[in-house]
């Protein structure tokens, strides 16, 4: 996969791979996670609108449909818990201003 700007080094996505859930489900099986999250980074760095999407994220609907699904199922904040466990646990956390 090329990597473009506001995109997932390799290295951020072996962190995140883990704590996302798998794609195989009980109904159709989820489509590529890093492509999701990388067209999601990609919206919020550039402030697009869904629909604005490039062609190489997919469906913009589809981008749209897992975020929303990820919001409402609690995966953003139990990511950010994970992450900050992690960090703080090898000091790389300051949690004072």
């Amino acid at each position: 996969m090329a990597h473009h700007r506001h995109e997932l080094s390799d290295a951020e996505w072996a962190v995140l791979e883990p704590l996302l859930p798998p794609r195989k489900t009980a109904g159709r099986p989820y489509g590529e996670h890093r492509r999701m999250l990388n067209a999601m980074l990609f919206r919020l760095n550039t402030g697009i609108g869904w629909r604005d999407l490039p062609e190489r994220y997919g469906p913009w609907q589809t981008v749209y449909s897992r975020s929303r699904r990820w919001c409402r199922c609690g995966l953003w904040d139990r990511m950010l818990q994970a992450l900050q466990s992690e960090l703080d646990a090898v000091g790389r956390i300051q949690w004072w201003l």
